[in-house]
């Protein structure tokens, strides 16, 4: 009977919490059933997700909608992240975002292409007051897409309070067919200090997990002692999609108490980062897995709750302990695990050494490091943990520990590059080399006199590289001296094989002209309908610069009527 007067209790408390928000205010934002290929907050790389993936029916120019009455308070376009982005703001002070895409609705549009003219850039970023593009609900606004970071069609949707923090659309009654439970891929054990094990050994152990008929898990019984974390690897599926989703809580518990939560029905922007202190870091590096870890060390994340020693599980010698964990969905479809822990001393009394270098970085100090025409700045809280690093010097190759270990910030890496020519200089950047081929990949790099400096967040191995390979142009629809009177658009592809493309500058008889750019197919892309193109003879002028400064122009002429 107890039992069951706690979980009506904890029923309750989450559907008042849920109430909170107001559910019938907010309309769908497109037209169709919404199915979903992404989560709010599902785990992403180096970040939370921040709305839901509404699929499209696998294709653009689906009509989106004003959700609510309001006024467009923000317009943002970018070649990258959310490409294409609306942003509205409501008078009960939520603004709804939609990103990823294709165009706009025509008053917004001409709005924003005279404001991109005006300044002769294709990215911008506009702030309308709440007079100039006022929406009512239901009235258009855009057209689907996948412009900017969007792996396939589909319509980001967010909902953010008066703090610009955003919070799980679901929440406002936004409708998700949904009956289907978690599944958990794996679970891992993790010894948290030299005098913890498990199963006779200091490491980290992957445990075996054992499906149960009901959708549950158990896992085999375990040793341990010490203080002892475990991971998670988990995802969801709603009733009309096979997309790998993340999941809505995950809560864990010690002989019936529980001893840690994590909460995702929102979060700040300023902590998203720290995702990858929340999990195996390690692990996702070399597995390509996320593990989250069901326990809290150094991490400021506001979305972990209900916690007991920080979700770590203290087991004495001849303690006998139940674990377990609940991973829910929205609507609070579940999957539990189940462990049993017999608390027992190792019989193995060795730990690994830790590993000492010369090099050992303090979280509270800042850290210089320096061999030969290369120095490395670590600010104070750049990490999580304090750590010997390994950093070596070699000719112009810095070795700089492996990227095993997440950061809070970016660190500074600096050349000296004095010993170059000076025709050479113009030439160089910071590279990361990947793989083990080594393969360098560009790291964004400043010149500043006779020095070159990067900042990251990742470690690993760098060196300086050379690109003296300009850009490539090639025209795709038309070719030189072609009538193009029945074209609705003028596509050019533009790439660089190595640093990567810096920024590109269309003219048509000397007047610039709006080109879209898609990094994804390499595309510019000029609208006729735009109407800036009125002579018969066009003489089009396409500048490409890369990101350590090499440019190629390609000019032709075409005709027009």
């Amino acid at each position: 009977m107890r039992l069951i007067q706690v979980f009506l209790l904890v029923f309750v408390l989450n559907l008042n919490a849920q109430n909170n928000y107001p559910q019938d205010y907010f309309d769908n934002p497109l037209e169709i059933p919404l199915i979903l290929s992404g989560t709010f907050a599902e785990l992403r790389s180096n970040h939370f997700h921040s709305g839901l993936d509404i699929k499209t029916q696998k294709r653009v120019g689906l009509k989106v909608k004003a959700c609510a009455d309001g006024f467009v308070s923000r317009i943002k376009i970018s070649h990258y992240g959310y490409g294409k982005a609306l942003y509205v703001t409501h008078p009960n002070g939520y603004t709804t975002v939609y990103a990823h895409l294709q165009k706009f609705a025509p008053e917004i549009e001409a709005y924003i292409k005279k404001q991109q003219y005006e300044k002769e850039s294709y990215t911008i970023e506009l702030f309308p007051s709440a007079e100039t593009l006022p929406v009512t609900k239901n009235s258009l606004i855009a057209y689907s897409g996948n412009s900017g970071g969007s792996g396939g069609p589909h319509l980001h949707f967010e909902i953010r309070d008066k703090k610009e923090r955003p919070i799980n659309p679901m929440l406002f009654g936004i409708e998700i067919a949904d009956t289907k439970m978690p599944y958990i891929k794996s679970i891992y054990a993790y010894p948290l200090d030299e005098n913890s094990f498990v199963n006779n050994s200091n490491k980290k152990q992957k445990l075996r997990l054992i499906p149960l008929k009901n959708g549950d898990y158990t896992v085999e019984n375990i040793k341990a002692i010490g203080n002892i974390g475990f991971g998670i690897e988990t995802n969801d599926r709603q009733s009309l999609s096979a997309n790998s989703n993340g999941v809505y809580n995950i809560s864990s518990f010690v002989n019936g108490a529980k001893n840690f939560e994590l909460d995702f029905r929102r979060f700040s922007f300023s902590e998203t980062k720290h995702i990858n202190q929340l999990i195996d870091y390690e692990h996702y590096v070399s597995q390509k897995k996320r593990v989250q870890k069901l326990f809290k060390i150094n991490n400021p994340l506001s979305i972990y709750k209900s916690l007991s020693n920080n979700g770590i599980v203290k087991v004495e010698d001849s303690a006998y302990l139940v674990y377990k964990v609940r991973v829910a969905d929205f609507k609070n479809n579940e999957a539990w695990v189940n462990l049993n822990i017999k608390g027992a001393k190792s019989i193995e009394t060795k730990t690994e050494k830790q590993k000492t270098t010369p090099y050992y970085i303090k979280t509270d100090q800042t850290t210089n490091l320096k061999e030969d025409n290369i120095s490395v700045d670590f600010y104070t809280n750049t990490f999580y943990k304090n750590f010997y690093i390994n950093f070596e010097v070699k000719n112009d190759t810095l070795t700089l520990h492996k990227n095993t270990l997440a950061a809070k910030r970016k660190f500074k890496i600096t050349y000296d590059i004095s010993k170059y020519k000076e025709a050479d200089i113009t030439n160089l950047f910071i590279a990361r080399l990947l793989g083990s081929k080594k393969h360098p990949v560009y790291t964004s790099t400043k010149r500043e006199g006779k020095k070159l400096i990067a900042h990251t967040k990742t470690l690993g191995t760098f060196a300086l590289a050379t690109d003296s390979v300009p850009p490539s142009i090639k025209p795709i629809n038309f070719k030189k001296g072609q009538w193009l009177s029945n074209y609705r658009y003028l596509k050019i592809k533009i790439d660089d094989g190595l640093s990567g493309i810096s920024k590109y500058r269309a003219t048509v008889n000397g007047k610039w002209i709006l080109m879209e750019y898609d990094y994804k197919t390499k595309t510019l892309i000029h609208d006729f309908k735009d109407g800036i193109i009125t002579d018969s003879k066009n003489n089009l002028k396409v500048i490409v610069t890369d990101n350590v400064g090499n440019n190629s122009t390609f000019e032709t002429f075409f005709y027009r009527k």
